[in-house]
């Protein structure tokens, strides 16, 4: 018998689904295809939230224009975002965008902002996590070869932590796996506040 918690994931992102995966929960894939455009002068903070919340309003609308009633789990979803001063730092979409992200963030320090959203039972809450964390200086070989690696592209900021990008870190303050797409800890505080099972699953 299969005790898991289930959760349907409105996130393509490997790096949470491997995080949910691993404390346990059943994961049912939504898709959640939105225009992740910042508005003009929009702060990372409520550009965050913002992608998020419209994340997952569509998985629910997909869910809903496939199903008869409310969805059986609750529905999470997540944005993460790299800023720098007031300046939002995507996914590069070339080489050249990671290269220009890279150098900006050498020898700096930037925040990390993850948001994270559940809906259940027609009810929709959400928290906003924040990290800052501080580049070493990086020489142009070593950009060179962290793009030649591939693993920039599909990362906001141009860099993962839990990767080859992790060397580049000097020092975080906040949550590790918040700068990798998904804070644990605000993640299960807010799944207990929908009333949904966390680790370890036992009822209190």
């Amino acid at each position: 018998m299969n005790n898991k918690p289930s959760l349907y994931l409105a996130s393509g992102s490997p790096r949470r689904r491997e995080l949910l995966h691993g404390l346990g929960f059943e994961l049912i894939r939504l898709s959640a295809d939105i225009d992740e455009t910042p508005n003009l002068n929009e702060a990372a903070d409520a550009y965050v939230l913002r992608m998020a919340r419209q994340k997952n309003a569509a998985a629910l609308a997909q869910w809903q224009a496939q199903h008869a009633g409310a969805p059986a789990y609750p529905v999470l979803s997540a944005d993460t975002t790299v800023a720098l001063g007031n300046h939002i730092l995507g996914k590069p979409e070339n080489a050249a965008e990671a290269r220009a992200m890279l150098q900006q963030l050498s020898g700096n320090t930037h925040q990390v902002l993850t948001a994270v959203c559940v809906s259940i039972a027609g009810q929709c809450f959400d928290v906003l996590q924040s990290s800052d964390v501080r580049f070493k200086t990086l020489s142009a070989a070593e950009i060179e070869a962290y793009i030649a690696s591939g693993e920039p592209m599909d990362k906001a900021g141009a860099y993962g932590i839990q990767g080859l990008g992790g060397v580049f870190v000097a020092h975080l303050s906040g949550s590790f796996t918040g700068v990798m797409g998904l804070p644990v800890y605000e993640t299960m505080q807010l799944l207990q506040q929908c009333g949904v099972a966390v680790p370890p699953f036992q009822a209190a």
